[in-house]
C-alpha cells in the first residue's frame, strides 16, 4: 500500500510503499476512502506536539470499509463504513475513563499521532473507537465529521446556549460548528484572520450574523466564544468580547503563549476553559445530530500523493472549508 510518513521531525512527509498491515485482537483493518486534513496533522508535522514516534502516518479524519476482522472483534462486519477520530484506545481503567472522561486518560493513545493514521491506503483502528457512518454523507463529505466535526461539538457545548456565540478563526471545524448553532437558534459572529475576505464571505454564506477580523471588536456582548486559531494572543481578545459571566473555550490542542492580560477582562465571572480531545459518546451525539439536521461539510478532494501540498495550504490559510485526501 501506499502511505505518506513523517520520518523525521521538520521533513515533509515521504511517499512510501509498506505492507498492507494485519489486524491484531480487538482492531480492524480499513480500506481508507478518505481522510480529512486537520490543524492538529500541521501540530504533528511541525513538531508542536511532545514525543512523536518516528516514524508516524499523519491523519485522525477516517472514512472507510472495514476489510479484515481481528480475533474478539463482534461489533464491526467485513464491508461496514465506519469513521475512525483522533481518539484511538484509552486504558478503561483510570480514574477518568471510568468516570466518563475517557478524552482525559493518561495512558490515551491518537491516531495520526502515536497510532499510524488515514494519510494511506490501509489503516488499523481499535474496533471500539469506530463510529458508523450517517448515510447522507458520501466517504469524502464524512471525512471531516471525525474531528472537525466532534471536536466541534464538544467546544459548542462548553460554549453553552446562549444567543450570541462567537467563534474564532474560521475553517473546517467553525464551519460545520457555526451550521449547528443556526440551526439551534444562536446567533453567529466569526472572526477571521485579518483582511481574509474569503473566509468572511464563506461565514456569511453560512449564516453568520456578522463576519469581520479578529482584530475587530464583537459588534454585540458575546455570551461565549469558542477559539479554533491556534493563536494565544485571541484569548484576551475573546475575554474582551465576552459579556460578565460568558465563555472562552479553547478548542485546539496546541496553542500559541497566552499575552498577559489585566484581571478585568476576566472579572465578572468570565471562564476560560479548554477542549481536550473527544469521547465515544460525543461521537454518537454529534452522528446523531449530523444525520437529522441540513448540514453540509465543504471540502476540496486532493490525491493522497498531494498532502504536503494541502498542509502547506492549511498553514497559510489558503482553503476554504476542509481539505480531504483521496488515496
Amino acid at each position: 500500500m501506499r502511505a505518506m510518513v513523517l520520518e523525521a521531525a521538520g521533513s515533509p512527509l515521504a511517499l512510501r510503499q509498506r505492507s498492507v498491515p494485519e489486524p491484531a485482537a480487538g482492531q480492524v483493518l480499513i480500506k481508507v476512502k478518505a481522510c480529512g486534513v486537520c490543524r492538529t496533522d500541521l501540530h504533528v508535522v511541525d513538531s508542536e506536539l511532545p514525543d512523536i514516534p518516528y516514524p508516524i502516518v499523519p491523519g485522525h479524519e477516517i472514512a472507510g470499509t472495514v476489510e479484515a476482522l481481528g480475533a474478539g472483534v463482534s461489533t464491526l462486519a467485513i464491508g461496514d463504513r465506519v469513521g475512525v477520530p483522533w481518539l484511538g484506545w484509552t486504558c478503561g481503567a483510570c480514574r477518568f475513563c471510568r468516570s466518563g472522561q475517557e478524552n482525559l486518560c493518561d495512558k490515551a493513545r491518537f491516531t495520526g499521532y502515536q497510532i499510524d493514521g488515514g494519510y494511506a491506503e490501509y489503516t488499523l483502528a481499535d474496533a471500539r473507537y469506530c463510529f458508523a457512518l450517517p448515510d447522507r454523507f458520501d466517504d469524502r463529505h464524512a471525512a471531516p465529521l471525525m474531528c472537525a466535526g466532534l471536536i466541534g461539538h464538544r467546544a459548542h457545548r462548553m460554549a453553552g446556549d446562549g444567543e450570541h456565540v462567537g467563534i474564532y478563526g474560521f475553517g473546517a471545524a467553525a464551519h460545520i460548528m457555526a451550521q449547528v448553532a443556526r440551526h439551534k437558534g444562536q446567533r453567529v459572529y466569526a472572526f477571521t484572520r485579518p483582511g481574509d475576505r474569503a473566509a468572511r464571505d464563506f461565514a456569511l454564506a453560512l449564516g453568520a450574523e456578522w463576519a469581520g477580523g479578529s482584530d475587530e471588536p464583537a459588534p454585540v456582548a458575546l455570551d461565549a466564544a469558542v477559539l479554533f486559531a491556534p493563536v494565544g494572543a485571541l484569548v484576551p481578545a475573546a475575554l474582551k468580547a465576552v459579556r460578565k459571566g460568558g465563555t472562552v473555550v479553547c478548542a485546539g490542542i496546541h496553542m500559541s503563549e497566552i499575552p498577559a492580560f489585566s484581571y478585568d477582562i476576566l472579572w465578572g465571572e468570565r471562564v476560560v476553559r479548554s477542549v481536550a480531545n473527544l469521547t465515544r459518546a460525543d461521537g454518537t451525539d454529534f452522528l446523531e445530530i449530523a444525520s437529522k439536521i441540513p448540514l453540509e461539510t465543504t471540502i476540496e478532494a486532493v490525491p493522497l500523493e498531494d498532502a504536503n501540498d494541502a498542509l502547506d495550504r492549511l498553514r497559510a490559510g489558503d482553503l476554504t472549508g476542509a481539505a480531504v485526501l483521496v488515496p
